[in-house]
């Protein structure tokens, strides 16, 4: 069965391009006669808030968007994050990183490294620092707590078998990339490196949460933004260590404003609340993100 989902962060108002999101995830689903599933991203408790969860909810509704079981929220889901957390540090593929982002951009600028930083997805490549501080065996004694987790790419890779990394695009990446997509060890040492897993200041990160809630939501095909294509070789590599099913993926064009530009949260003006104050219908919401009238 097709199963997807809408994962919203409670930082701020719903805009349009979440709209998109949102609408297109809930049309496929219900042309695939799937689920449509719905889950609150709210792990970095410092920056969420219950009243936009609220406005979320309400605002999805007012949508028509509806979902086949209640919804669920990340910080349910703690003791799975660091149960996997606490698997990749006995395996001692990943470890404890004290780096600042100024300390990181340091080093990744000094001289004898040559050139500018190599930036990834999440940012600077990190330069190492903290890995090459490690001493053998440090996975038998207790995963530190308050600290950054970081994975070690170079030996998580050598740690697979010899089958490639691959997904299945369903929708487009950036440069039109569709189809079966292969990233090579490589890439992922060089472009991506020793990305966090887990924060200072709350347990998980983005890409750990994420690749254990779709799985535990038995999703099959996850629908998102563009901008986050280059993030699925990671996620990709995370399901393999973790003994994960990979599902498809859709990525889809982003909704930008009249200059270009993709839409953020601080752009109130889009936020589907405020247009909904002045007048707009559903059907207005569709019609502005390119998509058709809802069929029913």
């Amino acid at each position: 069965m097709f199963v997807t989902r809408f994962a919203p962060s409670p930082t701020g108002p719903l805009h349009l391009g979440h709209a998109y999101s949102a609408l297109l995830a809930h049309d496929m689903a219900r042309e695939a006669g799937g689920r449509f599933l719905l889950r609150i991203e709210d792990i970095d408790a410092t920056r969420c808030r219950p009243e936009w969860e609220a406005q979320i909810l309400d605002d999805l509704g007012w949508l028509g968007i509806t979902w086949d079981a209640p919804h669920l929220r990340q910080s349910d889901h703690l003791p799975a994050y660091a149960a996997a957390l606490d698997e990749l540090w006995r395996r001692e593929l990943i470890y404890p990183c004290h780096c600042t982002r100024r300390d990181i951009a340091a080093a990744a600028s000094a001289p004898q490294e040559g050139g500018d930083p190599v930036i990834g997805p999440d940012g600077i490549i990190y330069p190492g620092t903290c890995r090459n501080l490690l001493l053998p065996g440090y996975g038998k004694g207790p995963r530190p707590d308050g600290t950054a987790l970081r994975l070690n790419m170079a030996r998580a890779l050598d740690s697979l078998d010899d089958h490639p990394l691959i997904f299945t695009e369903t929708g487009a990446g950036p440069e039109g990339e569709t189809g079966q997509i292969q990233t090579s060890a490589q890439a992922l040492r060089a472009g991506v490196g020793d990305v966090v897993l887990s924060r200072r200041d709350f347990l998980g990160s983005y890409h750990l949460s994420v690749v254990l809630d779709d799985a535990d939501q038995d999703i099959t095909c996850v629908i998102r933004g563009q901008d986050l294509f280059e993030a699925t070789p990671i996620h990709v590599l995370l399901q393999r260590l973790l003994s994960l099913p990979t599902p498809a993926y859709h990525h889809h064009s982003l909704i930008r404003d009249d200059s270009g530009k993709r839409l953020a949260k601080r752009d109130n003006a889009r936020a589907i609340a405020a247009l909904r104050d002045a007048g707009a219908t559903r059907e207005t919401i569709r019609a502005r993100v390119g998509l058709p009238a809802a069929q029913g």
